[in-house]
């Protein structure tokens, strides 16, 4: 039976079916077309996401050479994205005609586990530009943050996705407040909804802060340094990092914005934006952002590929890096470490062969390691 506490009814005890069709939004008693082709590609987008991402996981764990902090975050962001592949995917079977089923507890377990993985994904990208930040800036090949840290930051970036995802159902939900309640989650309150969509876009705005600030200052060392190599080399490189940063700011646009807007959109209150019209569909573009997290971060890694090769294709190469490779990795770390503490004058006092080989290649390796 409903509660009544103060002057406020709380329907604690009411189906879903009951707050959807006070909100507006009609649950079908039957498949339609629409239902097939949303849960159709959902779950192609699920069984895609799941199975890529376990692949990046089990090459950083496979590869000794990919134990380092940047690495441990991108295992991380994989971990956070097959977790969101495996909460869409129980959206997937608990969605459509199967909605009605669902007791209150249900359908909040079901929203509480998709929040808790976006933003969980959304917070590892974050954390990956701003550890990009420390080390490009330190110019480093790896980060000198250390295991423990990383770790620290890992179970901070679970606590805030998790605490986010249990909000609602502890009680910032408008079980109490009919008229405060979503469209699109009807048992979600709008202020929630507004909240949840500011956090992400203020997410979003530092990490295009932190790439704007790594795109200046590498482009301003990389024209330093191009007095001691070739014009082209310089514009290559400039080039493929505007391309990289366009690739990760581009693909968080392209697959965020329009969600966010229509949730803010119905966080306010906007009767006339027929926000239930787009809705699964931009949720399904969202959860494709956790498909080109691994793409974007981990396949463009050629010895990242190496490993998964390895890992389907049952070969065991001899080395997983050439000698050579390692050779000019140590050159590189001892090259970036002393960089910034050479005066400009210094530079064309190194050696020709040194200077040909190491300083072209600096911004190479971070931008590898981007």
């Amino acid at each position: 039976m409903d509660t009544n506490t103060t002057d406020k009814i709380c329907f604690y005890n009411r189906t879903v079916n009951f707050f959807y069709e006070k909100s507006g939004k009609n649950i079908s008693d039957h498949w339609r077309n629409r239902d097939y082709v949303i849960v159709s590609l959902g779950m192609m987008v699920c069984f895609i996401v799941i199975f890529s991402n376990l692949l990046v996981m089990g090459a950083i764990f496979k590869n000794r050479h990919f134990h380092y902090p940047i690495y441990y975050l991108l295992g991380n962001l994989a971990l956070a994205d097959l977790f969101s592949g495996v909460s869409y995917l129980h959206l997937m079977f608990h969605t459509g005609p199967w909605t009605i089923k669902l007791s209150q507890h249900q359908w909040f377990v079901r929203q509480g586990l998709i929040d808790t993985s976006l933003i969980a994904s959304v917070l590892n990208l974050m954390a990956v530009a701003v550890e990009r930040h420390q080390t490009i800036f330190n110019i480093q090949l790896h980060s000198k943050m250390s295991t423990r840290c990383v770790f620290i930051i890992i179970m901070c970036i679970w606590l805030v996705s998790i605490v986010m995802g249990l909000v609602p159902a502890m009680g910032w939900h408008c079980l109490c407040d009919l008229e405060n309640c979503s469209t699109m989650a009807p048992m979600f309150s709008r202020s929630y909804l507004v909240f949840w969509g500011v956090l992400n876009l203020l997410t979003f705005f530092i990490m295009v802060a932190v790439y704007t600030r790594i795109f200046v200052y590498v482009r301003r060392k990389s024209k330093q340094m191009s007095q001691h190599t070739t014009q082209m080399r310089h514009k290559e490189t400039v080039f493929n990092l505007m391309k990289t940063v366009s690739m990760i700011l581009g693909c968080f646009v392209f697959c965020w914005t329009p969600g966010l807007v229509i949730l803010l959109l119905d966080g306010l209150g906007c009767e006339v934006c027929e926000v239930l019209r787009f809705e699964k569909y931009f949720l399904v573009l969202a959860e494709s952002n956790s498909f080109f997290n691994p793409i974007i971060y981990s396949f463009r890694d050629t010895d990242m590929r190496r490993t998964f090769k390895e890992i389907l294709c049952g070969k065991r190469s001899t080395m997983l890096f050439p000698s050579n490779h390692q050779d000019l990795a140590t050159s590189q770390r001892h090259f970036l470490r002393n960089l910034h503490s050479l005066p400009p004058s210094s530079l064309p006092s190194l050696p020709p062969s040194s200077s040909s080989k190491l300083q072209p290649c600096v911004f190479d390796s971070i931008i590898r390691f981007f």
